[in-house]
């Protein structure tokens, strides 16, 4: 009977192989293993997978950028979500806050365990700058994932540790320095190693042991909204990023909201740009629904060009304190193909 740590590693090696790995990585078992599965992966596949940025920074790829670099960046990119001075908004929670000099001393934030801070925020939880770093670089900006450059990352890492007081306003960060800066962070010593997803042979992550007997005949779920209430923010398949994996129950299929599709490429082109991932069709998500934007503006002749200069230079105010980041990347003829869409959703 195979071991939990056995099994997963064996797991690994099969999905690795059959996914053309077998050749760069290391795994337990070769393509020779297997007959007739996989081939050996090119060097440039390799490269391609191969993108994390491990806790003792092999990955890490090379660069640098300075505080005063990253808040240029934060600004433009960045506060629009996450707040002037990583605040935050009403939506997504605040990344700076919470830890204190004698934290980034002693490598262990206080407020985790004496509950002195209302809400637990990204420096005080995250225990490696690596992972502040990849996620980054994976994820962001939230509207164009992947588009920041290697520097770019490395400055807006070091403008979030300065606004944590964890580097100095003339610091610059790079490949050659963050292992420093690892010995700053405030939660360094709040990760736990000594576990079965770290070590093989470290201990288990659960305690309990699988009876198989008197089992549930039926196994309801119970994380998922009645049907009364899943259209209260709009259709969920419809506000998801255009990278990462789609999730939540189409509504249109459950018929409980309707949709008007475009006779053209508009709704795509919202996807495109990410515009569904704060704007429902017709309730409001993050932003307004894209029915109440429409009625808003309803009558009134120059409600093209006011969401056109909208898109483009974002802001807040009009629907309340929420920014919206701007989208100067769009092109004329598809800007005004997306407001004229809009702008007929309330009919």
């Amino acid at each position: 009977m195979y071991k939990w740590p056995e099994l997963r590693q064996s797991l690994l090696a099969l999905m690795l192989t059959g996914f053309g790995l077998s050749a760069g990585v290391a795994c337990i078992a070769s393509a020779a293993d297997y007959t007739n599965i996989g081939r050996a992966a090119t060097p440039k596949e390799v490269a391609a997978w191969d993108i994390d940025v491990r806790p003792d920074f092999k990955g890490l790829p090379k660069g640098r950028g300075s505080v005063d670099q990253g808040q240029q960046v934060w600004d433009g990119k960045c506060a629009s979500c996450h707040g002037t001075f990583g605040e935050s908004n009403q939506v997504f929670t605040p990344i700076v806050g919470g830890t204190t000099k004698d934290d980034v001393k002693n490598g262990r934030v206080a407020a985790l365990s004496g509950n002195s801070q209302p809400q637990r925020t990204t420096l005080m939880k995250v225990a490696t700058v690596s992972t502040l770093w990849d996620y980054i670089n994976r994820a962001m900006p939230w509207n164009a994932p992947k588009t920041l450059t290697t520097d770019e990352v490395y400055a807006v890492t070091a403008y979030i540790l300065n606004m944590g007081g964890i580097v100095a306003d003339d610091f610059v960060m790079s490949d050659e320095n963050i292992a420093e800066v690892q010995k700053r962070m405030p939660n360094r010593l709040g990760m736990s190693e000594k576990h079965g997803l770290w070590d093989i042979k470290g201990k288990p992550d659960v305690k309990n042991a699988a009876c198989m007997k008197d089992c549930a005949k039926e196994v309801r779920i119970t994380s998922e909204l009645p049907p009364a209430a899943r259209s209260a923010n709009g259709n969920p398949v419809e506000q998801n990023r255009t990278v990462g994996a789609v999730r939540g129950v189409d509504l249109n299929k459950a018929a409980v909201i309707k949709v008007s599709q475009p006779a053209d490429d508009s709704l795509k082109l919202l996807k495109q740009y990410a515009c569904v991932a704060c704007h429902g069709m017709k309730d409001k998500v993050v932003g307004p629904g894209f029915a109440q934007i429409a009625a808003k503006y309803q009558g009134n002749a120059d409600a093209e060009n006011i969401l056109s200069k909208k898109i483009r230079s974002g802001g807040s105010g009009v629907w309340g304190e929420i920014p919206m980041p701007p989208q100067p990347t769009i092109k004329d003829a598809e800007l005004k193909s997306m407001v004229g869409w809009i702008l007929k959703q309330d009919k």
